[in-house]
């Protein structure tokens, strides 16, 4: 095991970003990705799990999920395996987002705050090859290229698309992600005399700054995180991240089979497709 945590772990990503002790990271690192826009001072941090909005109970969980000092709403998600309708999904998040903040009476004008939807992608979106390392989606008039409204702004970072040398990353936000995906293998952490916040990223993610418990759950979720790399990797080798990229339900119902005979459960499959368990079990 290496020096620093694993940033795409579940424990290691809330360890970094999702604790009111380090939210000077996720500030820092917010603003880096959000450049142009007013700078973040403060943020909030709120229940990650929304209260069921649909009749089958389903729930919307953020890994991050919190408000500026201005009352803008932050959602921060990571993936770090291919999903189908994975733009539909971060659509929807977004949007849900705007929903909660609709207020019963008459009083309320629909005066909504803007939402920030942050997607972290630790692969490349089979129908995305232009995408950039940080692309930026906004509501636009299709004639005109002018804004049509500033409320929903969509940043999706794909971190394969980081190629560059430790030398030749100039910004901090390339910094940023240059760290979190050597971080694992790294014996120091860079660019600590360029920026302050990354002596900070160094002492949140040193292994040894964790307790015992915490150095406990952390190994599990690498654990989890490892085994389920494997497992894709061997149900991609079975042929079934084609079919789950067509959208037909005949070959995903073959592709839920062989994700099955791979060793996955129900909530697992459900999570890594995207989809409710209900929707799961109805493919069987």
């Amino acid at each position: 095991m290496g020096k620093y945590i694993n940033p795409f772990t579940d424990a290691g990503f809330k360890r970094i970003f999702g604790q009111e002790a380090n939210k000077d990271l996720l500030i820092n690192f917010l603003n880096e990705i959000i450049q142009g826009e007013s700078p973040i001072v403060d943020v909030k941090y709120h229940d990650k799990e929304i209260f069921p909005q649909f009749y089958d109970g389903r729930r919307i969980i953020y890994d991050i999920y919190c408000t500026t000092q201005d009352g803008e709403h932050v959602i921060v998600e990571m993936q770090n395996a291919s999903q189908p309708f994975f733009k539909d999904r971060s659509i929807f998040y977004a949007a849900s987002a705007i929903a909660q903040q609709g207020m019963a009476g008459k009083e309320w004008s629909f005066d909504i705050k803007r939402v920030y939807g942050i997607f972290f992608l630790n692969f490349i979106l089979n129908d995305a090859h232009n995408w950039k390392l940080k692309t930026e989606v906004v509501l636009k008039f299709k004639e005109t290229d002018e804004l049509f409204s500033d409320k929903l702004h969509l940043f999706y970072i794909t971190l394969p698309k980081m190629t560059k040398r430790e030398d030749e990353c100039v910004t901090d936000f390339e910094r940023w992600i240059y760290n979190l995906k050597h971080m694992e293998t790294m014996e120091r952490m860079p660019f600590k005399g360029n920026n302050m916040i990354f002596g900070r990223l160094e002492e949140v993610s040193n292994l040894n700054a964790l307790s015992r418990q915490e150095r406990m759950n952390y190994e599990e979720s690498l654990k989890v995180y490892r085994d389920n790399k494997a497992i894709l990797s061997y149900a991609i080798e079975q042929g079934f991240e084609q079919g789950i990229e067509k959208g037909k339900v005949e070959t995903l119902s073959a592709n839920i089979r062989n994700m099955r005979n791979a060793g996955l459960d129900n909530p697992t499959i459900a999570k890594y497709l995207g989809l409710s368990v209900e929707e799961i079990l109805s493919y069987s």
